[in-house]
């Protein structure tokens, strides 16, 4: 129960941060484009995570030890499959949000709280009946609090879920890798993963003005250090103690902090509605850390 506590905190300040980093990615794509922002927000990610894991590293056997654990071919390996599922889940998630309304691609991108215990039991991951019981709330908080736009079901929304499908194989891949690899690591090498396949789209997609990367110095920092450096090293400590429907139910908070940043940072309406979907997000979560009865029974 404590590991399920500590990693339920640790991925709770990891969503903080993604949800107020709702706020820096807006004002940064003001002036650069998505491929842009994410090779930058990365690299200077890999800039901080890099130093960082390696000096962590030195307490164990040293600095020249610590250098030498870069070399295992597993970090690797775990690092290429979740920087290959990241890059996917970011790239048709920006491609989706031209052709669709930001609350239903916020609605359709957290679908991965279905499609992760999906996974699971078809790689023989049964998700506790605490975290499966608490996916329709979370779903229906989740539509109160995004989708306020068109009914229809456009190629957008079909980009959107395959969003959600990439957000689910990160998770999936993220429980398997987190228990046996260091956790800034696996997440330097996911992050330089994400940058060498954002180059190429950038250079073919869009065009590079440095007096706009300048100006947006400050949200590209706070993207790059804290969402893409510190969250996902948060994410991959929290996974190691936390089941994946119920790491990604906590995930799906996401949402509901860049709704309360947005309204307590940028002034903007917050509804009846969306207080409602909040609460539902919020109880979601509480609901699927019950312990289950029969588990509780058989101790």
């Amino acid at each position: 129960m404590k590991k399920n506590i500590r990693g339920s905190l640790l991925l709770l300040f990891g969503t903080v941060i993604w949800g107020s980093a709702f706020i820096a990615q807006r004002a940064g794509m003001d002036s650069i484009g998505p491929f842009t922002f994410q090779a930058i927000r990365c690299t200077l990610a890999v800039l901080f995570l890099f130093p960082a894991a390696t000096l962590f590293g030195a307490g164990q056997g040293g600095l020249r030890a610590s250098l030498r654990r870069w070399m295992d071919i597993r970090l690797w390996k775990g690092g290429l499959l979740c920087g290959l599922a990241l890059f996917a889940a970011s790239s048709l998630q920006q491609v989706g949000l031209v052709e669709t309304d930001a609350g239903k691609a916020g609605f359709l991108t957290a679908m991965y709280i279905i499609l992760v215990p999906l996974l699971g039991i078809f790689l023989g991951r049964r998700p506790s009946r605490s975290a499966l019981c608490s996916v329709l709330p979370a779903a229906v908080g989740l539509y109160l609090l995004s989708w306020s736009g068109s009914a229809g079901f456009a190629r957008g929304d079909l980009l959107l879920l395959g969003c959600a499908l990439a957000f689910s194989v990160q998770i999936i891949l993220i429980d398997r890798f987190a228990g046996e690899l260091e956790g800034l690591r696996l997440n330097c090498i996911q992050a330089i993963v994400v940058v060498l396949l954002s180059l190429p789209c950038m250079a073919a997609t869009e065009t590079i003005e440095p007096a706009n990367i300048a100006a947006c110095w400050l949200p590209l920092t706070y993207a790059g250090v804290l969402s893409m450096g510190v969250a996902y090293s948060l994410q991959i400590l929290g996974q190691r103690d936390l089941e994946p429907t119920t790491a990604s139910l906590i995930m799906s908070l996401e949402s509901v902090f860049a709704v309360l940043f947005g309204y307590l940072i940028l002034h903007e309406t917050l509804t009846a509605r969306e207080g409602i979907g909040c609460i539902l997000v919020f109880s979601a979560v509480i609901l699927s850390q019950l312990p289950d009865r029969k588990k509780a029974e058989s101790r």
